[in-house]
Formats: C-alpha cells, sequence, structure tokens
C-alpha cells in the first residue's frame, strides 16, 4: 500500500546531521560536542551520537590536542564535487582566463553562502608582487563577504530583505587597515556599490590588497556570482583600479552575464 499524499516524507536524523556540518562555519573550524549540542538545541549525549557517526564515516574529524572536530575530507569531497559540477564554471573559465591575460592579474570567482563568499574559479597571475597578496586561497575557500570586494557586490545585489537581514547577521572584526567594522557603513557602501554596478576594495581583508569585482547576473538578473581583479597596491592607483581596470572586468562580467541568459532591459 503506497504512502498517503498528505504525509510528509522527513527524515529527522539525516536533518540533525546536516545541521552538525553547517554549524562549522567560517571562524569557527574547531567545534565541540557541547559547544554544537547548543549550536542545534540536541543534548550533550545526542549530539556525541551524531558526531561520532560522521567521524566514522569522515565527514568529521577530531582534533587530538583540543577533542574538539573539524569538518572531514568526505565533507570537501561532496564541496568539490558540487563546485566542478556547476554549469557556471564552464561557462565563466575561458573568460576567466582571458581577462587574466589581458591584465596580468589574479582573476576570481565566488559565490555568496550566508554571510561568506566561496571561491569557485580561479586564474592566478605569476606577475611579481601578485604572490604577496594571494593569501594561500584556493577553490573551495572562504572568506567573510563584507571585508571582499566579491563579498559586497554580492551583498549589493540581493534583494532588500535578504539584504537587510545579512547585514544583520554579520559580526565584524578589523581584516586589514581599512576594513569597515559598522553596519551603517557597510549599507552605505552596498548602495554605492548597487549604484556603480561594480565593488572596490582597499586594503580592506589584507595590508596591500586592492581588488575590483562585478556580478555575474542570472537570466532573472540575480547576482549568482561575482567576478574580480586581485593586485598589489604598489600596482594600481585608487584611481587607476576604477578607472582602467572597471570597463574590461565589466565587460568580462557582461560575457558570462549573457551567457547564463541574462538580457538587460
Amino acid at each position: 500500500m503506497s504512502e498517503p499524499a498528505s504525509v510528509a516524507v522527513h527524515s529527522q536524523s539525516l536533518e540533525r546531521g546536516l545541521a552538525i556540518l553547517a554549524a562549522f562555519r567560517s571562524g569557527r573550524p574547531l567545534l565541540g560536542v557541547s559547544e554544537l549540542g547548543r549550536e542545534i538545541g540536541l543534548s550533550r549525549s545526542t549530539t556525541h551520537r551524531y558526531v561520532a557517526t560522521l567521524a566514522t564515516l569522515g565527514y568529521l574529524r577530531q582534533d587530538h590536542g583540543t577533542k574538539k572536530y573539524r569538518l572531514g575530507p568526505r565533507v570537501l569531497d561532496l564541496g568539490f564535487s558540487a563546485i566542478n559540477s556547476m554549469e557556471l564554471r564552464e561557462v565563466a573559465a575561458p573568460y576567466l582566463r582571458a581577462l587574466s591575460d589581458a591584465t596580468g592579474f589574479t582573476v576570481n570567482m565566488a559565490i555568496l553562502d550566508g554571510v561568506d563568499i566561496v571561491y569557485v574559479e580561479r586564474c592566478r597571475s605569476t606577475g611579481a608582487g601578485l604572490r604577496e597578496v594571494d593569501l594561500n586561497l584556493h577553490v573551495g575557500a572562504r572568506l567573510p563577504a563584507y571585508c571582499t570586494s566579491l563579498g559586497k557586490v554580492l551583498l549589493a545585489f540581493l534583494p532588500e530583505d535578504e539584504r537587510d537581514a545579512a547585514l544583520a547577521s554579520i559580526a565584524f572584526s578589523r581584516r586589514g587597515p581599512n576594513t569597515i567594522t559598522s553596519r551603517s557603513a557597510l549599507a552605505a557602501e552596498l548602495r554605492r556599490v548597487r549604484l556603480d554596478g561594480f565593488a572596490i576594495n582597499n586594503e580592506e581583508l589584507a595590508y596591500g590588497l586592492r581588488s575590483i569585482a562585478a556580478p555575474v547576473l542570472d537570466h532573472d538578473g540575480a547576482a549568482v556570482a561575482a567576478i574580480n581583479l586581485a593586485v598589489h597596491s604598489s600596482m594600481v592607483s585608487m584611481q587607476d583600479l576604477a578607472a582602467r581596470l572597471s570597463g574590461t572586468l565589466l565587460r568580462a562580467a557582461a560575457e558570462v552575464s549573457a551567457h547564463l541568459g541574462y538580457r538587460p532591459t
């Protein structure tokens, strides 16, 4: 006999296991059983049972020094599989490489995940000085959105209610000499980004790092990703960053957007 259509198909165990994995966010790579239990609202014994199962399966790994847990290699495998299967990467790859070749700078593409960005593609330049601002980033790396040009673009192009919710949940901290650390200042910056169509980062993430980013839009006009050019402050002035590089970057972003079905009104 088939299950009635009115009965919801729902696995509480799966939901709890995924909630535990989702608790490991940027800036919180190590979490203990008690912390995880408080995060997802479970008792310590129940949480320990789920954590032990996830560790046995390779989705979590225990740090022997602190006895806390971090994400294991199986989670990374899933993440990379998802990233590698994204049509966005296939569409964007040749344009990102062409942009890097034309400018001589490193080009990155990222998506928004909550209030973090996740790098989904990189075309690294080997030019002199650029290694100093590479920051050991890689596909799958996460950074706070508020202090990156990629993140500011993606936050700026969110629908207003989603942008307000994201702003309310950001935990600000100083990352570079010019980090924006107040909600009102970031809101004003995002309004400028939305108006200009691109974002500039002047040592907000790290000393010496400047970047300029533009959104990649889908057929509905939603910003599904952003691409940027990363430069060392000794190589490009702030004036040149906008005047000399914004047009080239915006054209590349527009070409990727067109392939995703975006048609400007």
